[in-house]
């Protein structure tokens, strides 16, 4: 099982996520003051009295409505009740009981999960507001005032909800679990993708460009492993990002970049690699991560047998940077290979944290500058002393030789070509690091 998992919800703007952030100690959640900002659920992991959980924050429960994005978001906001050991029901001290949160507090009650009732914007310290009173006829049980600005009550709030947790002998943690961002620009199937993995309509899916704002992590596991899938926003042009929370958005799925494993860098069949296409590759590249080419809605393009090596072999020009990642046609929409998705997420995840032992990277430099004299410079040659690997993820080389200035690009990118050829590493940069005699010790 996996941690206890907390669910925040409400109904729109009464300071959910700004509260979200406050009990996780981070700002994750996308905090405007505009009803419905938060569209999808967004986890976090955080822990109190010695209990480590999980929270998720909703986008507002809007109960009867005929927007179509709000009935998304308040889909979202049910299967995260759902799947949640506790409900943290937030609500407004500024507005009083309103009869949308009458109406989400019946929802509540009929899903039969503990509810612990917080009444959020008591800013202020001293005499409690008897305004608080009023909540009790919400049939929530007593009402914790807190401040999700300031921050008071937010213990308080904690210790309730550690009470209803199951017992630790029943939990087990999660390991061995590979973190990885589904990348790329708007629109071209992340969260289809998503959702077709998780077997659920676990994010929004809707033809309009930039429906998922946050990056996203949901938890799947199968008999290839354990894996947390970080959907995350699409990346724009920025001349195209002129709305704050969208600069927001764009800023959390580099964040997401980071902290991933493996990078699905998504690519939508019927255009093409485009330019923005390339940006996106680029940031998971510099990153240093492991990372697959998936060209998506292979299903919508006319084929004949030429079709895929004509547009794996533009995939490469196109992307010629990253040349060691394995590119995979799907279609999310049917389904097709997306199977296969997991074997090579799995591979170029070991290939990644791949250690080569110092001994076995000198026979291969050896071999590699008798075949291919180093450069020279003015009757000057470059020496190479030794090679030895100082870290994993991506794999980082240090060469020592007598001079660096020697060290022409073209020759550590032949280098990189024998170490590959020998080794594999497929799927993942190589970063060479060249450290010249009198240098300090790497």
């Amino acid at each position: 099982m996996p941690k206890p998992l907390i669910a925040i919800v409400g109904r729109p703007n009464v300071g959910k996520s700004m509260l979200f952030n406050r009990l996780v100690g981070k700002r994750l959640a996308i905090v405007e003051d505009t009803p419905g900002v938060t569209r999808d659920r967004l986890y976090a992991s955080s822990d109190w009295e010695g209990r480590a959980f999980d929270l998720v924050d909703t986008g507002g429960i809007e109960p009867s409505t005929d927007n179509e994005i709000l009935l998304f978001m308040r889909e979202q906001a049910m299967l995260a009740i759902d799947t949640a050991d506790v409900i943290v029901f937030v609500t407004d001290i500024t507005t009083g009981v309103t009869a949308a949160d009458h109406e989400v507090a019946n929802m509540l009650l009929r899903s039969g999960k503990p509810v612990v009732l917080a009444v959020n914007k008591m800013d202020a310290t001293g005499p409690v507001n008897p305004d608080i009173y009023e909540f009790y006829s919400l049939g929530m049980g007593d009402p914790i005032g807190v401040s999700a600005v300031h921050g008071h009550g937010t213990g308080d709030l904690l210790s309730a909800c550690v009470r209803h947790f199951p017992p630790e002998s029943e939990l087990e943690e999660r390991e061995d679990v590979i973190s990885v961002a589904i990348i790329g620009k708007p629109n071209v199937g992340k969260s289809s993708l998503t959702n077709r993995i998780l077997g659920e309509n676990r994010v929004i899916v809707s033809n309009v460009a930039g429906t998922t704002r946050d990056a996203i992590d949901s938890y799947f596991e199968n008999e290839q492993g354990k894996y947390v899938f970080i959907d995350t926003a699409g990346i724009r042009r920025k001349s195209r990002v002129d709305d704050r929370i969208e600069k927001y958005s764009v800023l959390r799925a580099q964040m997401a970049i980071e902290r991933s494993q493996v990078c699905v860098i998504m690519i939508d069949a019927c255009q093409g690699v485009t330019e923005q296409d390339t940006k996106v590759a680029g940031l998971a590249h510099e990153a240093g991560k492991a990372s697959i080419i998936v060209v998506n809605k292979w299903d919508a393009v006319e084929k004949d047998g030429k079709t895929m090596d004509k547009m794996r072999a533009d995939m490469r020009r196109d992307l010629s940077f990253m040349s060691y990642a394995p590119i995979l046609f799907i279609s999310a929409m049917t389904g097709q290979r997306v199977d296969r998705l997991f074997e090579l997420i799995n591979f170029v995840n070991d290939q990644a944290a791949m250690r080569i032992t110092t001994g076995m990277l000198n026979n291969v430099l050896a071999d590699a500058t008798a075949r291919v004299q180093p450069p020279t410079d003015k009757g000057r040659r470059l020496k190479i002393y030794y090679m030895t690997q100082v870290g994993i993820r991506p794999p980082t080389f240090v060469c020592f030789c007598n001079d660096a200035q020697l060290f022409h690009f073209s020759y550590q990118r032949y280098l990189e070509n024998q170490i590959r050829g020998v080794f594999g590493l497929e799927g993942t940069p190589i970063r060479l690091i060249i450290r010249q005699k009198g240098d300090k010790e790497y």
